[in-house]
């Protein structure tokens, strides 16, 4: 079976849903210490954007044990985001 690769696909007023490694370090006030697994995504994110695409991404942070606990939200992560593309980056409640 062949995959195609997303710059042969048409992104324009699609939803594109993306797999990302998120799961990045935290200082203790939530801060992320080291963006570069978000970095390692800006291509694909920024291509999909460029393309006319609406993008949902998925990740996760750390290891909750099937618990909620707001020590491993992914807010700083989506701020961290926003910063680097320059674009809200809205998150979904838990």
């Amino acid at each position: 079976m062949e995959f195609k690769s997303i710059d042969e696909l048409s992104l324009r007023h699609k939803r594109v849903f993306i797999r990302v490694d998120f799961n990045v370090p935290t200082d203790e006030k939530g801060q992320v210490t080291d963006d570069t697994r978000i970095r390692a995504s800006l291509p694909t994110i920024e291509f999909a954007l460029n393309q006319g695409a609406k993008i949902v991404l998925a990740s996760h942070l750390g290891r909750p044990s099937g618990k909620v606990e707001p020590k491993y939200s992914l807010a700083p992560v989506a701020q961290k985001l926003s910063e680097l593309i320059k674009k809200e980056v809205k998150l979904a409640p838990d």
